[in-house]
C-alpha cells in the first residue's frame, strides 16, 4: 500500500506540473483573445501559475483540515526557494539582482515574511481576517507593479523601442502544432480547464499521499509539508534556475524567486485561511516561519555586499543555511 501512495504522490506532482503550464496557457490565450494587455497578462495570469501548484495544494490541504501540510508547504517552498535553488543557482554562477528588486520586492517579501510571523503568532492561527489582510496587502502590492509597469512601457514607447518581447518559435513539431491550436478559441478554453483540472487532482493525490506517508512512518505532517510537498512544489523553479544559470541566462532569476515566495505567502496562505484556519504554533510553524524571514534577510544582505550581485560565497552560504535547518528539523 505505501508504494502505492508513493507512486500516487509522484502522478500528483507531475499533475501540478502540467496541469501548471496548460493552465496558464490556456488563460493568457484566453485573455488575448479578450483583447486584454499582454501586459496586465504578464502581471497576474502568467506570475500566478509559478505558485499554482502551492496554492492547490495548500488550499486542498486546508479543505481536509490538514493545516500543517498547508502553513508547511508556503514557508518550505519560500526556504527551499531561496536557500536552496538560489544558492545552487550563485554556485553554479553569479546572479545578478535588478535594482527594483532590492527598492521594491525584496522588501515587499520582509514585509510579508514580518506579516506571516506576527499574524500566525497574534492569534495562534492564521484566520479568515488574517487571509483579508494578507490579500488587501498583495492587491496593493500588485496595483504597484502595475503602475510601474505601465510608467516603463510607456518610457519605452516615447523612446521608439518596442515593450513586447519576442518569443522563440517552437522547435518540436508537437509544440508547432500546439502553436497552431492555441489561435483557437475553443482549444484555449480546453486547455485551461483541463489544467485546472490537473492542478486541482494533482494538488489532492499529493495531500492524501503525503498524510498516508506521514502516518505510516510516524512523521509530523508539519515536517512532511515542510520537505517532500515543499521541494516538490518548487521541483519546477529549481530546475528552470539551475538550467539558467548554467547556460548563463540569469538576468531575472532571483526576480522570478523573490515573485513567488511573495505571492506563497500572500495569495496561497491568504485564500488557504479563508477556506479554514491555519493552526500556527510556537515550538514548530514560528521557528519554520522565521528561518523563512532569515532566508530574505539573508538575500538582503548578500545583494547589498555583493553590490547587487549573489556570488559564489553567497551561495555557499544559502546551500550551508538550508542544510543545517534540514539537519535541525530531523534531529531536533
Amino acid at each position: 500500500m505505501l508504494y502505492i501512495w508513493i507512486l500516487l504522490i509522484v502522478v500528483g506532482f507531475a499533475l501540478l506540473v502540467k496541469g501548471a503550464d496548460w493552465f496558464v496557457e490556456g488563460a493568457a490565450g484566453i485573455a488575448g483573445r479578450c483583447r486584454i494587455p499582454a501586459l496586465v497578462i504578464g502581471l497576474t495570469v502568467v506570475a500566478f501559475g509559478t505558485s499554482a501548484p502551492e496554492l492547490a495544494v495548500s488550499v486542498t490541504s486546508a479543505v481536509r483540515h490538514a493545516t500543517d501540510i498547508s502553513i508547511g508547504n508556503v514557508v518550505g517552498s519560500n526556504i527551499t526557494n531561496i536557500l536552496l535553488i538560489l544558492g545552487l543557482s550563485a554556485l553554479i554562477r553569479p546572479l545578478p539582482v535588478q535594482r527594483v528588486s532590492l527598492r521594491l520586492d525584496i522588501p515587499v517579501l520582509l514585509l510579508a515574511s514580518v506579516l506571516l510571523v506576527g499574524l500566525g503568532v497574534w492569534g495562534g492561527a492564521l484566520q479568515w481576517w488574517d487571509g483579508l489582510i494578507l490579500i488587501a496587502v498583495f492587491s496593493g502590492y500588485m496595483a504597484l507593479l502595475f503602475a510601474l509597469a505601465r510608467r516603463e512601457q510607456r518610457e519605452l514607447l516615447a523612446r521608439g523601442e518596442q515593450p513586447v518581447q519576442e518569443e522563440d518559435p517552437p522547435r518540436t513539431k508537437l509544440g508547432q502544432w500546439m502553436k497552431r491550436m492555441e489561435e483557437k478559441l475553443w482549444f484555449v478554453i480546453l486547455l485551461t480547464a483541463v489544467g485546472l483540472g490537473f492542478v486541482v487532482g494533482g494538488g489532492t493525490l499529493l495531500v492524501d499521499g503525503a498524510r498516508y506517508v506521514a502516518e505510516y512512518f510516524g512523521v509530523s505532517e508539519r515536517i512532511i509539508g515542510l520537505t517532500v510537498v515543499a521541494i516538490g512544489t518548487s521541483l519546477p523553479e529549481l530546475v528552470t534556475s539551475v538550467v539558467a544559470a548554467a547556460k548563463g541566462e540569469t538576468d531575472i532569476a532571483v526576480g522570478n524567486i523573490i515573485g513567488s515566495n511573495i505571492f506563497n505567502i500572500f495569495l496561497v496562505a491568504g485564500v488557504s485561511s479563508l477556506v479554514y484556519p491555519l493552526t500556527f504554533t510556537v515550538e514548530g510553524n514560528l521557528v519554520d516561519a522565521l528561518v523563512a524571514l532569515g532566508a530574505a534577510v539573508l538575500l538582503l544582505v548578500a545583494a547589498l555586499l555583493g553590490k547587487r550581485k549573489l556570488g559564489r560565497a553567497a551561495g555557499a552560504a544559502m546551500v550551508l543555511s538550508f542544510i543545517g535547518y534540514y539537519v535541525y528539523l530531523f534531529l531536533v
